[in-house]
């Protein structure tokens, strides 16, 4: 709180943000102003309100505030940028932005609010340093609804890949630096985005559909049609990362590409379905195949950030309808996960677990922040010796998983 508080013009929305923040901590079953505020001892939810209405501070300004302290703490010379998309389920047409659209929440089409994230992801962890909300046309080309909304009067459509590259340019421009960057298809079928990149010298791995057409010295050719000219001695087995049951292994191949730089198409093959998945990849010098599969894999850990965040720290449970309620209301919540990754790196560097626990989790931590420092302690033996239970048994089932996986392979 003391590295945001500068951003508060009164003492007492800060002293409000530092209690919406302990509520978005919490283990309420439902995260949101009338809750938070009863939780807080609060007799009404109309300072919350207010906090996230009307009250004088800067959400931007918070919000590179997290990125900083995301950074600082998180820091990994070799750290990816991952862009993606989530979407919050909406009922009515007045929140800011939902309209009837695709979203991987829900994967159909449903009423939704769609915002895109930047995830910046490394050794000591993940968390989100950056947030854009996708307004669609339908929005942008009614002026009046976007004023009520408290957006722009006359707000340009921006598509998901243009904020993505938003996003990566002002992490850049912050002074900031990074190798890769990360993306699913939506970005990686985007020319401009991928020029984008290389002109800044940024090596990219983004996954792109089996239809997507790559130039290489036979000519143009998709992706599926180009994985069936691959020879059996090219492909490589290698860990895109471990994941909550063992290893995630893949069979890979490369193709060089035509293009500045390195350009290569990425195929991974699932050994036991033989289902096929395309990257477009971009370095400014060669790199091995090893590192290419690695900045594929980071991308999963923007899917644990959606989870995480939407899980622990009440990402996607805003029930505001204006532009400045949502930014301000989802920055407070990157900063509330951002916490919980910060504390469990610090936790995993100064303390080596016994074979017996596994290394304590962003869970765990919530679970011991709130009934050890928040909450007053009745029974400290009891808290902890249930902390040990439930990573006690998370070890026996990581252990069994790998296990399994061993006797498979």
């Amino acid at each position: 709180m003391s590295r945001i508080a500068g951003r508060f013009a009164r003492v007492e929305p800060r002293r409000r943000a530092r209690r919406l923040l302990l509520g978005l901590l919490s283990d309420l079953p439902r995260k949101n102003c009338w809750t938070i505020a009863e939780w807080v001892g609060e007799a009404t939810p109309h300072g919350m309100q207010h906090l996230l209405c009307r009250a004088s501070w800067d959400a931007d300004a918070v919000r590179d505030d997290v990125r900083e302290y995301v950074v600082e703490h998180l820091h990994d010379p070799d750290a990816v940028l991952v862009v993606d998309e989530t979407g919050d389920l909406k009922k009515g047409i007045h929140t800011v932005g939902v309209q009837r659209q695709y979203t991987g929440t829900a994967g159909r089409i449903e009423n939704a609010q769609v915002a895109v994230y930047m995830v910046y992801t490394g050794q000591r962890g993940h968390a989100a340093v950056d947030r854009e909300l996708y307004v669609p046309r339908s929005w942008t080309s009614d002026p009046g609804r976007c004023r009520v909304a408290g957006l722009a009067e006359e707000p340009v459509f921006a598509t998901k890949p243009e904020l993505a590259a938003r996003m990566i340019a002002r992490f850049l421009d912050a002074g900031h630096q990074t190798a890769w960057v990360a993306g699913d298809e939506v970005y990686g079928g985007n020319a401009n985005l991928r020029t984008t990149l290389e002109g800044r010298g940024i090596g990219y791995v983004l996954a792109v559909a089996c239809s997507h057409e790559a130039t290489t010295g036979m000519g143009k050719l998709r992706a599926d049609v180009l994985a069936k000219k691959v020879p059996k001695r090219s492909w490589q087995r290698l860990s895109a990362g471990a994941g909550a049951k063992g290893h995630r292994f893949y069979e890979w191949a490369v193709v060089d590409l035509t293009g500045p730089g390195t350009s290569q198409l990425l195929i991974r093959r699932n050994p036991s379905t033989s289902e096929l998945a395309f990257y477009r990849c971009y370095s400014p010098m060669p790199v091995p195949l090893s590192k290419l599969v690695r900045v594929a894999g980071s991308r999963w850990r923007v899917e644990e950030f959606f989870q995480s965040g939407k899980g622990l720290a009440g990402l996607d449970e805003h029930q505001v309808r204006r532009y400045i309620s949502w930014s301000r209301w989802v920055t407070l919540a990157m900063l509330a996960h951002a916490f919980l990754a910060v504390v469990r790196a610090d936790e995993h560097t100064r303390h080596t677990p016994s074979g017996d626990l596994v290394p304590l989790t962003s869970n765990e931590i919530q679970r011991l922040f709130i009934a050890l420092v928040v909450r007053p302690v009745h029974d400290v033996a009891h808290r902890l010796g249930w902390s040990h239970w439930r990573r006690r048994h998370q070890a026996r089932s990581r252990a069994c998983h790998y296990r399994r996986q061993a006797a498979l392979a």
